[in-house]
């Protein structure tokens, strides 16, 4: 929170006009420190009412409404404008007693000895008005930031969009990778399963090519087989025809020699 606070001063034209002429009578004070921002307002108030009083009023208690000082006088007075921006923390500051003004005291007490008050009254009157200034910027003090706070808020905020942005990018760059990964695992796959079906296709045609070839050897081989048989039975038959005609042949020869034999 951000606060400014401008100069103190009484302006001739704010004061009231019967008190051009003759001075009021003088009232005494009693600070009590430390006090709160609304006492001390309420102390400045009554105090500032009591010595603007006309000598008609006999010194008795009149109350003092806020609403009979001029906007220029109580402008004049204390002025603070005050604006919302960051979060608050307190802070360390200054204390009271070492702190600079803000206004000229010597100078205000001098106007207001120039303009019909005593010198009792005036410096009453500015060691309340520094006693608000000091209660007023003491509770702005704590409520407002440094620079190096607002820097380091900034510098926060900043690093804090760029890790967004590089988290965002960093998070499409994976989704696009995953994706393209994604798509590149898919083709693979697909690739694949045609080879697969290509290797089955051609394992199948080897297999009934395969198969094919056994069945005509195996045709072939029976073929072969019958065929042996058949030489064999006739070549058997061939065989017994011969055995049959040499067994004749030589029983015929053996009886011609007998017959031979016997007619000798």
């Amino acid at each position: 929170m951000f606060a400014t606070v401008q100069k103190l001063h009484f302006p001739a034209s704010s004061l009231p006009q019967n008190y051009l002429a003759r001075k009021p009578e003088r009232d005494s004070f009693r600070l009590s420190f430390p006090l709160s921002k609304r006492d001390a307002e309420d102390m400045w108030s009554r105090s500032v009412w009591r010595l603007l009083l006309p000598e008609s009023s006999g010194g008795r208690q009149v109350s003092t409404p806020r609403g009979r000082f001029s906007r220029a006088l109580r402008r004049d007075f204390f002025t603070t404008t005050t604006k919302e921006e960051y979060d608050t923390r307190r802070v360390d500051i200054t204390p009271l007693e070492q702190r600079k003004l803000t206004f000229d005291t010597h100078a205000l007490v001098r106007d207001l000895e120039t303009h019909g008050f005593d010198k009792a009254q005036a410096k009453t009157i500015v060691s309340v008005l520094t006693t608000l200034s000091n209660v007023s910027l003491d509770t702005i003090y704590k409520e407002m930031v440094t620079q190096a706070q607002q820097k380091m808020k900034t510098e926060l905020e900043q690093v804090k969009q760029q890790l967004i942005n590089e988290t965002s990018q960093i998070r499409a760059d994976n989704k696009l990778d995953i994706n393209l990964e994604r798509s590149r695992v898919t083709d693979m796959f697909t690739d694949q399963e045609k080879k697969l079906m290509e290797a089955t296709t051609e394992f199948t045609k080897k297999d009934t090519q395969t198969n094919s070839i056994i069945s005509e050897t195996s045709n072939k081989i029976d073929t072969e087989i019958a065929s042996l048989k058949t030489l064999m039975e006739s070549n058997k038959l061939e065989t017994i025809r011969y055995l049959a005609a040499s067994v004749f042949t030589c029983l015929a020869i053996a009886l011609g020699f007998y017959r031979l034999w016997k007619q000798q």
